[in-house]
């Protein structure tokens, strides 16, 4: 991966940052088949996984609907140590392999300073620990909570459902849709955040992150929890799957230890997809990019920045 090293110690990839071509035009028909099948890309390796391992959850690592119609203490713990092991592989996982161990040392890291220690605005005096904490209990309940919800209603059935066999095209459609309204839902909810009250209260808790590891991705004040994970809400409404809405949890969820890496990827020679530049841009200037790259709201709504050139906009005080 090609890129340069700032006079302030900053890593710039050489390229500006851009959208997916699936919302550009003239449409491109063979770049947007590059974009949906090439690795890394808006299908593999992320969002098969994700899809995988919906599947491997709702099948295998999942109470049978039988069990889980009245609200008993031992399946809700159960999926609660289910979702922190998630966390703790997904998370902790990129955490080894970059910060703990140093395997990639600082290549490609666009903030050359490790994690932050002795800074007294995070719990315990150290940025690492407080992003686990926020991650693990906070994080890991609301996401908890909303999938114990679902469960819940599922299983007197009151929610919608969609079967695979009544409607095949439908049900395979969801796992490409779903991306593009996580991505609407944060778009949204990110610029609410954004709005002076919030920002100051709930939201500054997350940009105290200026200098993002993989932990500080779920890194937030309880509110935002609920808020960012309220993306799940629409299969309250939607008739879906299961699958459909641990697809869309589990993305929400773990996902953001891939964004918030610090790294430019993919790394160790090519293999590890990780790390966004276009969001690294909101943390380092808050102002900008407050969506995310399939569908280019900011620059809609005139708030992308492609990270060349001198940054124009003006940042809100949140500290």
């Amino acid at each position: 991966m090609k890129g340069i090293r700032l006079k302030n110690g900053e890593w710039r990839p050489s390229y500006a940052c851009t959208y997916s071509p699936l919302f550009q035009w003239p449409i491109r028909p063979l770049k947007i088949i590059q974009w949906l099948f090439g690795y890394p890309g808006y299908l593999w390796p992320l969002h098969l996984m994700y899809t995988a391992l919906a599947f491997v959850t709702w099948y295998f690592l999942q109470p049978d609907l039988s069990q889980t119609a009245s609200l008993q203490i031992r399946w809700i713990i159960f999926m609660f140590l289910r979702n922190m092991g998630f966390i703790w592989l997904v998370f902790g996982g990129f955490h080894l392999l970059l910060y703990t161990l140093k395997l990639h040392g600082t290549e490609q890291k666009y903030n050359p300073k490790w994690q932050a220690v002795e800074a007294k605005r995070f719990l315990f005096n150290n940025q690492v620990y407080d992003n686990i904490f926020r991650t693990c209990v906070s994080g890991c309940a609301v996401w908890t909570a909303y999938e114990v919800l679902y469960i819940l209603l599922l299983s007197r059935g009151l929610l919608p459902f969609l079967a695979f066999r009544k409607n095949p095209v439908w049900f395979i459609l969801f796992f490409f849709l779903i991306p593009i309204w996580r991505e609407v839902h944060f778009y949204l909810t990110h610029r609410l955040l954004h709005w002076k009250p919030l920002m100051k209260r709930i939201h500054s808790v997350h940009h105290w992150n200026a200098n993002p590891g993989p932990w500080s991705g779920m890194a937030m004040h309880p509110l935002e929890h609920i808020l960012y994970l309220s993306v799940v809400l629409v299969h309250f409404i939607v008739p879906s799957h299961p699958v459909h809405f641990f697809f869309n949890s589990q993305l929400t969820a773990l996902t953001p230890a891939n964004g918030h890496t610090g790294f430019e990827g993919p790394l160790f020679k090519g293999w590890l997809p990780s790390g966004s530049y276009f969001h690294y841009l909101h943390h380092r200037y808050v102002s900008c990019n407050f969506g995310e790259t399939t569908v280019p709201l900011d620059r809609w709504f005139g708030r992308f920045y492609d990270g060349t050139g001198k940054y124009e906009f003006k940042a809100k005080a949140f500290h």
